[in-house]
């Protein structure tokens, strides 16, 4: 028997609370631009997932992490976008690689 799990297939709910006023004016700017509830959270959180810099830079805005920590982490992805540029390689070449690995050594 096996015990692996497809978290791809499993579902949860996300759920939190806003007072009245809050959320009516959600619903109401939702309903402006004929969008759910569920597709413009999910729509934000591939975006969050994904690194949209336009969500990335708004989160940055409002979070609670201090300064020097925002710097640190605008610093590492510099160095990684630019390691990328170094290399040349593109995220088709990454994924390239990856499918290569995966042939020479399946048991990965």
């Amino acid at each position: 028997m096996s015990h692996d799990i497809d978290y791809g297939n499993l579902t949860k709910r996300i759920v939190f609370t806003e007072n009245d006023h809050r959320h009516a004016q959600l619903v109401l700017k939702l309903k402006y631009l004929r969008m759910s509830q569920s597709a413009f959270f999910r729509y934000i959180i591939t975006g969050f997932l994904e690194e949209d810099p336009n969500i990335i830079k708004y989160i940055d805005r409002v979070s609670n992490r201090s300064k020097s920590k925002k710097a640190k982490t605008a610093n590492l992805k510099k160095k990684g976008q630019q390691k990328l540029q170094d290399l040349a390689l593109s995220d088709g070449d990454v994924e390239n690689l990856f499918d290569m690995i995966e042939q020479d050594h399946p048991d990965l």
